[in-house]
């Protein structure tokens, strides 16, 4: 179930692992309430790397006026640092949902949210035939697994939680589990129209906790509050609890980042709780409380709890 990260030949070392790909807008497809596929297209994407899980990419949103007249093709991380401020193109990290070499195609899931931020008021007017531009990985760069999160090892039992910020890598994830993976699934959505079809191994269940409604009344449950109950659920019916837990490094989530991606393994002679490898993401609050549950109360073991936090509560995305 593990990738590895395998050097290059020495002919192309110099090539990059990832690299821009300028792309036209295929397709645009509301999925739900709370989420758009846009498929995109172009005829270098028959390079574009095929590793998929939780693979990150990044989407480079246009400046007004200019486009992506000015953002750099050859090294193109340094060579973007060294411009001015009001000509670096703003981007975000976004996950590959699917990728087609064959049919030059790549689909990205955004949730749809109007918070003002850069991403979230081109995703409102995007129209197919739009140009955009995608950071992601080169087939042909003979690196494999750049960017891809998972890594469970030999284990067997994954617990994956996450809020609808994590969604299209877990659903990713879920698709590409072997056939004898057993555990569960948990997504936290803001509506239950916000459940998307999604094959499960046998063995994985998935449950998708909408906040709107909780509890049987007309609100909104707070944010992680659901994801919270449901783990801590499913923890106590199946993972052994230790005697002890280990006290986790606190992280300052309102200036540090929180991401953690231990190779996960299971020690010798380990009971279920030790076959279990757990893989948390979404708002950076509510995944730090679920990490510290895991490690510190219940003692699972930190080399099997990957964590990260791809937004913070109460903060616009810039």
């Amino acid at each position: 179930m593990s990738l590895t990260v395998t050097a290059p030949p020495a002919a192309r070392a110099a090539r990059p692992a990832h690299r821009p790909y300028r792309v036209r807008v295929a397709a645009v497809t509301r999925l739900s309430p709370s989420f758009t596929r846009l498929t995109f297209r172009a005829p270098d994407l028959a390079d574009f790397g095929t590793d998929g899980l939780d693979q990150r990419i990044k989407v480079v949103l246009p400046l007004p006026g200019t486009g992506f007249d000015d953002f750099p093709v050859d090294d193109w991380w340094t060579s973007w640092r060294a411009l001015p401020a009001h000509r670096q193109n703003p981007f975000r990290t976004y996950t590959a949902r699917a990728v087609r070499p064959a049919d030059c195609e790549v689909d990205v899931d955004f949730v749809v949210h109007d918070d003002g931020g850069p991403a979230g008021t081109w995703l409102s007017t995007v129209a197919v035939g739009d140009e955009a531009l995608l950071v992601g990985p080169d087939a042909t760069s003979g690196v494999h697994g750049s960017g891809v999160e998972w890594s469970p090892g030999e284990a067997r039992t994954v617990m994956i939680a996450g809020d609808e910020t994590a969604a299209p890598a877990i659903c990713s994830i879920v698709e590409q589990l072997p056939a004898d993976a057993r555990g569960c699934v948990f997504v936290e959505v803001p509506t239950a129209a916000d459940a998307l079809p999604l094959v499960a191994p046998a063995g994985v269940d998935v449950h998708w906790l909408p906040r709107e409604g909780h509890a049987g009344t007309s609100a909104h449950a707070g944010h992680g509050a659901r994801l919270e109950e449901a783990v801590r659920g499913w923890t106590a019916r199946y993972v052994t609890a230790r005697h002890h837990g280990v006290p986790v490094e606190e992280v300052d989530i309102e200036h540090d980042v929180l991401w953690d991606v231990p190779q996960g393994h299971a020690p010798h002679g380990a009971s279920l709780d030790g076959d279990l490898y757990a893989w948390l993401a979404g708002e950076a609050g509510a995944i730090k409380a679920l990490r510290r549950f895991l490690v510190s109360e219940v003692g699972v073991d930190r080399r099997q709890v990957a964590f990260m936090g791809y937004w913070r509560l109460g903060k616009a995305e810039g």
